[in-house]
C-alpha cells in the first residue's frame, strides 16, 4: 500500500521555499529525487537530510520528491515532516532541528512593545531576516494569513522557526487561532521558544483562562521555567465591551490590543482614517487595559504607502494613551517607534523624576520628591516608561545619568 503526502510550495516564483512530495510504501527502501537550485552545491546535503528525517519520522520506506527553491534546513525539515504527516496521519514523531532559542530569557512583562511586525506563517521567505529591521517583537501568524488547508503545515514551520531563527532581540510572539485549533496550537509552540501568544478575536475571560492553562500545562511537562505572556486582542463589539474583565483574566496577561478591521465589520460601520466610527472601542481597550495594570496596544494601519498618515496616527494613539501599534511591513517600524518617542520635554521631566526617585531610594527614604512637589508612585512608573522608551529611540544617551549629575556639578 502506498501512501500520499505532499507540503510546501512550488514554482519558479517562489523563494527560500521548498516542496516535498512523499509515498510512503511497504518496502524499496528511501529514494530521493531532487531538484534544487543549488544541486551543484548542496545536493548531497539535501539528499543525506531528506534521509535522516525520514528515518526520525519512522519512515523507512518511501520515495519522495524534492523541488526546492533555496529553502533553509529549518524550512526543509518542515516541509518533509509535514508531508509525511499527512500521508501518515497517525505518526507522532517529530524531526527538529537543533535549538538555538529557548524562550526562557529575553522578554520581561514590562518590555517595549511599540511594533510587533506580523509575518503569515506559512511563508518561510519573510521569517529568516525579519529581525534585521528591530521590531519589538516578530508574530508568525498562526491564523488569518493562513489558508486553512495550509494551518498544519504553517504549525510545524513556525514551530521550527521558533526553535533556530535569530529574531535579533525582538520578543518571539504567535498568533494561535480561534477556540480548539489555537489550543491545539500552543502544544506546537509553548515547547519551542515562543515567549508571547497573541489571542484572535476574544470576547469573553474564559478564552483566555482557557489558553493560560493549557500553557501552564505544557510548560510544567517540558520544563519551562520562564512564563509565556499572553496578549489578547479585541476584534468585537462583545470584546470590548468586556475589554477590562479580559485584561485582568490572567497574571499573563501583558497586553490588550485592539483589531479595528473585524471590529468595524462586527458593528456594520466602514472604517475612516479619523476613527470616529472606532473611538468607543478604542477607549474600552486603552481604560479596560489600563484598568488591569497591562500594555493598551493600537490596532495595525493598513496603509503601507502612507508613511505621513501612518505617523499622525501613531501620534494620535500616543496622546491618548496607547504605547504600542501593529505592523504589517517592515517600512512601519521606524515611523511608529519615531512617533512613539516622547519630545524633549517630557524626556527632560522624565529623567528628574527618575534621578529623584533612584537618590530616595538610596537613601532609605519613603517619599520622593522633586523640589518642593511631592511624587506620586504612578509618575514615578510613568517616568520610567518615558526614560524606557527615550533610550530605545536614541533620544537619551545610555549614560544620561552621569551627564546629568556633570551638567549639575558646572551649575554649581
Amino acid at each position: 500500500m502506498i501512501r500520499r503526502g505532499e507540503a510546501g510550495r512550488r514554482g519558479r516564483e517562489i523563494r527560500s521555499d521548498c516542496w516535498i512530495g512523499i509515498d510512503v510504501r511497504d518496502a524499496g527502501g528511501i529514494t530521493v529525487d531532487l531538484k534544487s537550485k543549488v544541486q551543484a552545491l548542496y545536493g548531497a546535503d539535501i539528499c543525506r537530510r531528506v534521509e535522516a528525517g525520514c528515518v526520525a519520522l519512522g519512515v523507512a520506506h518511501a520515495a519522495v520528491e524534492v523541488d526546492d527553491q533555496g529553502a533553509l534546513p529549518f524550512v526543509l525539515d518542515a516541509r518533509l515532516e509535514a508531508a509525511v504527516k499527512r500521508a501518515w496521519p497517525d505518526c507522532a514523531a517529530a524531526w527538529l532541528p537543533a535549538a538555538r532559542f529557548d524562550g526562557d530569557s529575553g522578554s520581561e512583562r514590562e518590555r517595549l512593545r511599540r511594533t510587533r511586525l506580523y509575518l503569515p506563517g506559512n511563508e518561510p521567505k519573510f521569517m529568516a531576516n525579519a529581525g534585521l529591521h528591530r521590531p519589538d517583537g516578530l508574530i508568525l501568524d498562526l491564523e488569518d494569513s493562513v489558508a486553512p488547508a495550509e494551518k498544519d503545515a504553517a504549525r510545524v514551520l513556525v514551530r521550527n522557526a521558533l526553535r533556530v531563527v535569530d529574531f535579533c532581540g525582538a520578543e518571539r510572539m504567535v498568533r494561535i487561532n480561534q477556540g480548539e485549533r489555537g489550543l491545539a496550537d500552543l502544544d506546537w509552540i509553548v515547547p519551542h521558544g515562543v515567549q508571547l501568544v497573541l489571542l484572535p478575536k476574544v470576547e469573553d475571560p474564559a478564552q483566555v483562562i482557557a489558553a493560560r492553562d493549557r500553557i501552564d500545562a505544557l510548560r510544567r511537562s517540558h520544563g519551562r521555567v520562564a512564563p509565556v505572556w499572553l496578549m489578547p486582542i479585541v476584534e468585537s463589539a462583545r470584546g470590548a465591551w468586556l475589554a477590562y474583565e479580559i485584561a485582568a483574566a490572567a497574571d499573563t496577561v501583558v497586553g490588550l490590543a485592539l483589531g479595528l478591521v473585524d471590529y468595524t465589520g462586527d458593528i456594520g460601520a466602514e472604517r475612516t482614517l479619523e476613527g470616529r466610527e472606532s473611538f468607543w472601542a478604542r477607549a474600552q481597550v486603552l481604560n479596560g487595559a489600563r484598568a488591569a495594570g497591562v500594555q493598551p496596544i493600537d490596532t495595525v494601519f493598513s496603509d503601507v504607502a502612507d508613511m505621513d498618515a501612518l505617523r499622525k496616527s501613531v501620534e494620535e494613539a500616543r496622546s491618548l494613551g496607547f504605547v504600542g501599534k501593529g505592523c504589517i511591513h517592515p517600512r512601519q517600524i521606524p515611523v511608529v517607534h519615531d512617533a512613539f518617542a516622547p519630545p524633549a520635554a517630557s524626556i527632560e521631566k522624565a529623567t528628574k523624576i527618575v534621578r529623584a526617585f533612584e537618590e530616595a531610594l538610596a537613601k532609605g527614604l519613603g517619599v520622593v520628591s522633586l523640589g518642593s512637589k511631592m511624587i506620586d508612585p504612578p509618575v514615578v512608573k510613568r517616568a520610567q516608561a518615558t526614560v524606557a522608551s527615550a533610550l530605545a529611540a536614541g533620544r537619551l544617551a545610555a549614560d544620561w545619568r552621569d551627564q546629568t549629575a556633570a551638567g549639575e556639578g558646572r551649575t554649581s
